[in-house]
């Protein structure tokens, strides 16, 4: 299936040309038909000898309806140009032809009509023109074939130059993308919502999920038809009308696309190849506003320049176009833009990246270098550098952004991950430079907090997670994946370089010795750390002169990160936050206690008083702390194994 558009100056015999091929009359509005000018798009079909079936799209001529035309012809294969013979090339065959030419399309011929006004002579000087006209251009050397509407005469000719045309013209590409730019709403008696456009990217079946972008509006195609009978696929380059389920006309508009649920995101700034046409009447300044268009959607943006401050007619810069309204594009679509009063046609281009991360600065030499590995590289080379843009993303995603073929895409991928050029950290894909600054930025954040607090066990995990950026799932698996690569330890809910060692001053030394000979006296009944940090305040008496004890020397304290760097040296068991046991006294309670369990199967707190001979008030807080600990599980008054042990 191919669609062909016309194009050419107003009163050339475009619509009647359709018509008489056809037999449908593309103009469907009152107005057209009143004034006998086209005002809007109109669609037509035929079938040609070969028996391959092809739509059209007719444009409207009129200057001032130029935008209509730009809708029309986005998604084509092939151009029919149409020139009167009685006036020749004019000024919107030239636009027409400009328009064309920025849109790449390769494949075309030129409908030379109304030859019956006007004589051989005469014939042959247009044809002439129209040669001249078509060079340097992308359909150049196109076939000239004159006819005449009306007289019926030449249409054979240009049927069959049409179809020999085609048949060397590739099908459509399916990447597995369905997008269909909408050129057209309406409604239906039964039918509700019905949108019309040109297929691309992908197929659409009866009954699928669709979103409508950039409006983010959930769909379903309620029914499928092209040419006004009904089918149950569509493939990529067909003409197609879609019913859309639970929409109504007024939440859709002429620019918007229907495609399948996260296949493209909307986007108000864009990455691009620009060219201005060798005839634009000035330089294209930087920060110059335009209308950008690009498919059916037409939006007013801003340019910025990449390379310099002016763009000079006839040549080529690298830009980012920066949108007032969001549009859905992907990689490699091409586009129109143009001054926006009065309407002159400037330029167009190629979009590189559809969503770029960020702003680039201008004449940066490494945002050129990585723009021109978008647009030009090997499929290993776009899909390194579109993951080192989009990192993390999900494959899927970065697939889509890539602009290439799926299967191409995926494979490329592969190569990559085989050569650790990419890695995957859980649902998502980071380049190996990437990778190597996240290692770098978790490094330098907890080194920058050992630094601050040297007798801390480590980081809490999610201020870490707020310093790196990431999901808590990314931040998950990038934990375990350094974690297995010993360079962090995780330590209850802290984070600590594997590295860190807590030091302890002198002063601090002779503390903490105070502390674990004060835990020691008692074992089973230590004071409470308020009691225990008020009995290390005091003086203690260390000879005859009466010196300040170790508490009072070089301000040494009993504070939470004292008592966390003797956890984390394995000598203290913290139980909330007043108490703490020796290591010592904790493991030999919690094996005394499993023993029981393991024999009676069983106990309550007061058993457990009696077992370590202590009192409720230091047994109450060890199995709540068990039960955190998953070693002891609580049922009714008593506690059992948590698991076999």
């Amino acid at each position: 299936m191919y669609t062909i558009g016309t194009a050419g100056h107003v009163d050339h015999g475009k619509s009647t040309l359709i018509e008489a091929l056809t037999g449908i009359d593309p103009d469907r509005l009152r107005e057209e038909k009143e004034r006998g000018m086209t005002i809007d798009l109109g669609f037509a079909w035929l079938t040609l000898r070969s028996g391959r079936e092809i739509s059209i799209v007719d444009v409207p001529g009129h200057e001032r309806f130029i935008k209509n035309m730009l809708a029309g012809v986005g998604g084509i294969d092939a151009a029919l140009l149409v020139v009167a013979a009685d006036e020749g090339i004019m000024p919107q065959t030239r636009e027409h032809l400009a328009i064309l030419n920025l849109l790449g399309i390769r494949t075309g011929l030129v409908a030379l009509t109304k030859k019956d006004l006007v004589d051989e002579e005469w014939l042959a000087l247009v044809q002439d023109e129209i040669t001249a006209a078509l060079k340097g251009t992308t359909l150049q050397g196109a076939q000239v074939i004159p006819v005449s509407a009306l007289a019926r005469d030449g249409l054979d000719t240009l049927l069959g130059t049409l179809d020999t045309l085609l048949t060397d013209t590739p099908a459509r590409r399916d990447v597995g993308r369905p997008r269909l730019p909408i050129d057209r709403v309406f409604s239906l008696g039964g039918f509700g919502t019905v949108v019309t456009g040109t297929l691309l990217d992908g197929a659409l079946t009866l009954g699928m999920e669709l979103e409508v972008l950039p409006r983010g509006l959930k769909t379903r195609a309620r029914g499928l038809q092209s040419h006004r009978s009904k089918i149950e696929e569509a493939l990529p380059g067909r003409r197609v009308a879609v019913n859309l389920g639970g929409l109504a006309t007024e939440d859709l508009a002429r620019g918007d696309v229907v495609t399948v649920p996260g296949a493209l995101r909307p986007t108000s700034a864009i990455d691009v190849r620009l060219r201005l046409l060798p005839d634009a009447p000035k330089p294209l300044s930087n920060a110059a506003s335009i209308g950008f268009h690009s498919g059916t959607a037409e939006a007013v943006g801003k340019v910025t320049l990449l390379e310099g401050d002016a763009l000079q007619p006839g040549a080529e810069t690298w830009a980012q176009v920066r949108l007032r309204t969001p549009i859905a594009v992907a990689k490699n679509d091409l586009f129109i833009i143009r001054q926006l009063s009065p309407g002159i046609t400037l330029g167009g281009g190629q979009v590189v990246d559809p969503a770029p991360a960020r702003r680039h600065r201008r004449r940066q030499a490494s945002v050129i270098a990585a723009l021109e590995l978008l647009a030009r590289g090997t499929p290993e080379e776009i899909m390194l550098q579109t993951v080192e843009l989009k990192e993390p993303s999900e494959p899927a995603a970065i697939v889509q952004a890539s602009g290439l073929d799926t299967t191409q895409a995926k494979a490329a991928l592969e190569t990559l991950e085989r050569d650790a050029q990419i890695i995957r950290l859980g649902p998502a894909l980071l380049s190996a430079s990437g990778w190597r600054r996240l290692e770098t930025r978790f490094a330098e954040a907890l080194a920058a907090y050992h630094r601050q607090f040297p007798l801390r066990t480590g980081m809490p995990r999610e201020e870490l997670r707020n310093r790196a950026g990431l999901t808590p799932r990314l931040f998950n698996e990038s934990l375990a994946r350094l974690a297995a690569a010993g360079q962090l330890a995780e330590h209850a809910a802290t984070v600590r370089l594997a590295s860190h060692q807590v030091t302890l001053s002198p002063a601090q030394e002779r503390l903490a010795a105070r502390v674990l000979e004060r835990l020691a006296a008692t074992p089973l009944a230590p004071p409470t750390l308020p009691e225990l940090r008020q009995e290390l305040a005091a003086p203690a008496q260390s000879g005859a002169n009466g010196s300040a004890g170790a508490a009072g020397q070089g301000g040494a304290s009993l504070d939470d990160d004292l008592l966390g760097a003797l956890i984390l040296q394995g000598k203290v068991v913290r139980l909330g936050d007043d108490l703490a046991f020796a290591a010592s006294a904790y493991n030999g309670m919690v094996e005394q206690l499993v023993a029981h369990l393991k024999a009676h199967g069983k106990v309550t707190v007061a058993e457990a008083r009696d077992l370590f001979g202590t009192s409720r008030r230091y047994v109450l807080p060890l199995l709540e702390h068990l039960d955190q600990q998953r070693v002891t599980r609580r049922q009714g008054d008593e506690r059992v194994l948590a698991a076999p042990r």
